[in-house]
């Protein structure tokens, strides 16, 4: 049985950066990947770009990171934004700022970024082992000891265990599990006493009622404030871009705003997304706007009014919804159908009924439970050597760079215990 100090089971953003730390502490470390190239999920991550972190200061981190972002306080305060952008360029990875304090890699290429993470990986003396899916944690006396799993190459099975003191599992959640994320690490933390928090697709596009968002496939909206109603009360809103698809909704607002509607799906609550779309303008500013450009364009039909206020796709669905006449001329609109009017722009909404996949998510909801995991080191309570990082514990924040931060600074945390 081959024998490391380490063994880091993942080959992702947080296990990367576990494996790299760890043998620039001395210690000699074995990555087991069960995709046959690390860094799959990270090479598509933000479109192919790679959002690795954000300017935010530390305590609005903090405060968008789900369920305990206090958790991360001393990961954080050891390895922040300010040091991962500082790594990344001693490794070559120069990184921009971009709106909301949004930093990317400058090449603005997730692929060359997983490059220079596994060459530099590679040249602290790091074993990168692919194809090998680790079946079990080998424990004695509630330490530690080894790991068991599956090799193939070429359509062949071999059972192979390798010894050591200390293993990282940083295999991810389960979303995108086309990339290796299929969820084996919450049962190798289950099978070692750990609670799993029941887990869910997060930052996740969301199926509509009917066929209004299928009629506005491929409109892109920007600059309009989403807010979502449950139950008839407001959950949150978010501000930004919106896209239609042929299933319902999805853009960053969209994304940011599911966390707060997938559990309520899952409770069966009645969830309304509702889009202003002039949210620069409050409604008595709208409501003159719409007086004037009916008063101007006196002798010009409804239809071609709206041309003035909505993009082409909108305007067959705004005149159904309002039911105001699509031949009506301007001087003949009443002042309640420039109420409705006024009152569906800045409320457009849609019955979301559903959540995509998780082949669609961005980041899983749920995971280990942070209470069993010592957050100055990442180290389980229940088991002396095993460690935990990135999005296999039970935490999650919006899109941003938020989450990757999340997996870079415990991933380094939990490198630092020999």
């Amino acid at each position: 049985m081959q024998k490391y100090d380490t063994i880091i089971i993942g080959g992702g953003a947080a296990g990367l950066m576990a494996a790299g730390q760890s043998a620039e502490l001395g210690a000699k470390v074995l990555v087991l990947e069960r995709m046959n190239r690390p860094g799959r999920k990270l090479s598509i991550t933000g479109k192919g770009r790679c959002n690795i972190t954000n300017t935010a200061p530390l305590a609005e981190f903090i405060r968008q990171v789900q369920p305990n972002g206090r958790f991360l306080r001393s990961s954080f305060s050891n390895f922040f934004s300010d040091e991962l952008i500082e790594f990344f360029n001693n490794i070559g990875v120069k990184t921009v700022t971009e709106r909301g304090g949004r930093i990317f890699p400058e090449s603005g290429k997730a692929v060359e970024l997983v490059k220079s993470m596994v060459n530099w990986c590679k040249n602290k003396g790091v074993t990168i082992k692919t194809n090998f899916r680790v079946n079990s944690l080998i424990t004695k006396d509630d330490c530690i000891v080894g790991v068991s799993g599956t090799f193939e190459e070429n359509g062949k099975k071999e059972l192979i265990s390798f010894s050591a003191n200390k293993v990282i599992i940083a295999t991810g959640g389960v979303s995108y599990p086309a990339t290796g994320s299929t969820g084996d690490g919450y049962e190798l933390a289950k099978s070692a006493g750990h609670k799993i928090n029941p887990v869910w697709p997060s930052l996740v596009p969301l199926e509509t009622e009917g066929t209004k968002a299928k009629r506005l496939s491929g409109l892109e909206l920007r600059n309009i404030k989403g807010t979502v109603w449950i139950d008839g009360k407001k959950a949150g809103e978010d501000f930004g871009e919106l896209c239609f698809a042929d299933f319902g909704i999805t853009g960053p607002i969209v994304l940011s705003l599911s966390r707060l509607i997938v559990p309520a799906l899952k409770e069966n609550k009645e969830i309304v997304f509702s889009i202003d779309l002039k949210s620069a303008l409050d409604d008595k500013k709208l409501d003159n706007r719409l007086l004037r450009d009916f008063n101007e364009r006196g002798n010009v039909s409804f239809r071609n009014i709206l041309n003035g206020l909505l993009p082409k796709l909108l305007i067959p669905v705004c005149i159904q919804d309002t039911k105001i006449s699509a031949d009506k001329f301007g001087h003949q609109i009443t002042s309640n159908e420039r109420k409705e009017l006024r009152k569906w722009l800045k409320n457009f909404n849609l019955k979301v009924t559903s959540h995509r996949p998780f082949e669609e998510a961005i980041i899983t909801v749920g995971g280990v439970n942070t209470n069993e995991v010592n957050q100055k080191t990442m180290e389980s309570k229940l088991i002396k050597g095993l460690y935990f990082a990135g999005e296999i514990l039970d935490l999650d924040a919006p899109t941003g760079g938020y989450n990757l931060q999340i997996a870079f600074s415990t991933a380094w945390t939990a490198a630092q215990n020999k």
